[in-house]
């Protein structure tokens, strides 16, 4: 269907609210404060985080069940509203327990539904670009903590960590539902002015899989481990970032929270660079180097003693992180197809839950048992990341077994 639509408006509106969400990156700048606030330990705060990301996939098929009907619209609505208002009850807060419930559940899911809407519908809307649009969309979430994490930090100093988050929570639910009236749905069957569908795709039989009969395949569990691998160092130095540059390089809170806004730009210039060099050299290729930048990543933080090997080490890291995230949706969309992409996306955004479950956890509890250090969490870390580079090759090998989807279908 060929409609005329400012297709880079709703770009533009959704990257702008995923930069909202993105807050979740920056909690390492609440996690310390609180813990003063509830005494407890850094474990037991970092819970409110685990538990957030953990449960992504629920409201990413949510959002995505909302997009796939052309609901994008609502969808934020009712996320972006879940999000706010569990900033604002996380502000309420008066025990660790609630903020599993209010940062954990309710933040977690608002963002969710949020996130799956904006990539979903964008993807859709740009199937001659695919991989750039996912990457400038996913850097808006990727890249929230640059603007968040400063502003966060200053309103700590200033207010407390929980006014802070009170704070935040009201200007979220502002910016969000207010960029939201900017959104409209992918017609179905959209195909942009100009733009004509490859023959070769549209010569095959097309592919257009449901997740039940996705999650028959082994194709999307080699897909979803992969996620999991390239997310899993991503999130060991999202959610310890502040905490590893003061703890193991000795610097200050504020200089700390400058360092998760290198970081996040990092993370957000990732996702739009190798969504981009993606469509031109192709997703393998992409991964098998981000695999062993991971590494060398790793290995470079692991061994460093230096604030500048720290900064090199975490600007390696986000880059790669943010290449994973902006590279997936549309490894997603051609094994799969683009009729059902919202929900198929969200069942296979498991690998991100993994790594968002088991990177912070890992990190946390090797620091823990290591006098603050976090230097055997990277050696692990580098071991998968190998691991990662090993089973492209096998997804390699698979994907050329597998039918094309069908490009003029592609949404």
């Amino acid at each position: 269907m060929n409609v005329k639509l400012n297709r880079w408006r709703i770009l533009i509106a959704s990257t702008i609210i995923n930069i909202c969400v993105g807050a979740i990156y920056a909690f390492s700048i609440f996690a310390l404060p609180l813990t003063k606030v509830f005494n407890v330990t850094m474990p037991d705060i970092m819970m409110a985080f685990t538990i957030n990301a953990a449960i992504s996939p629920i409201p990413m098929i949510l959002g995505g069940k909302l997009v796939d009907k052309g609901g994008a619209k609502k969808a934020i609505f009712i996320g972006g509203a879940m999000f706010g208002l569990g900033f604002i009850l996380s502000g309420l807060a008066t025990a660790p327990w609630m903020l599993y419930i209010t940062y954990g559940v309710i933040t977690g899911i608002g963002q969710g539904i949020v996130y799956s809407a904006t990539i979903g519908n964008s993807v859709k809307l740009f199937p001659d670009k695919r991989g750039l649009a996912a990457g400038i969309v996913t850097a808006g979430y990727g890249g929230g903590s640059i603007v968040i994490a400063p502003i966060a930090n200053a309103l700590i100093s200033d207010n407390g960590v929980q006014p802070a988050l009170i704070m935040l929570g009201v200007a979220f639910l502002v910016v969000i539902l207010g960029l939201a009236l900017l959104v409209k749905a992918s017609p179905a069957g959209y195909i942009p002015e100009g733009w004509t569908p490859p023959a070769t795709a549209a010569s095959k039989g097309g592919v257009n899989v449901e997740w039940h009969e996705m999650i028959k395949k082994p194709l999307f569990y080699v897909i979803a481990c992969l996620f999991l691998i390239g997310a899993l160092s991503g999130m060991m130095v999202t959610a310890n970032a502040s905490v590893i540059g003061q703890k193991m390089f000795g610097l200050s809170a504020a200089a700390a929270a400058l360092y998760v806004s290198l970081y996040s730009l990092s993370n957000c210039i990732g996702r739009v660079f190798w969504g981009a060099v993606s469509d031109k050299i192709g997703r393998v290729k992409c991964l098998l180097i981000i695999y062993l930048v991971i590494a060398g990543m790793m290995l470079t933080i692991a061994l460093s003693t230096t604030i500048a090997g720290f900064a090199v080490a975490i600007v390696g890291i986000g880059l790669c992180f943010g290449g994973t995230m902006g590279i997936f949706p549309s490894i997603v969309g051609e094994k799969f197809g683009m009729k059902y992409y919202g929900v198929n996306y969200g069942v296979t955004f498991i690998g991100y839950s993994g790594a968002a479950f088991f990177g912070p956890r890992i990190a946390g509890k090797v620091a823990a048992a290591n006098d603050g250090m976090f230097t055997n969490a990277f050696y692990i870390a580098l071991v998968i990341s190998l691991v990662g580079f090993a089973l492209t090759f096998v997804f390699k090998a698979m994907e050329k077994q597998q039918p094309k989807p069908e490009a003029t279908k592609a949404a």
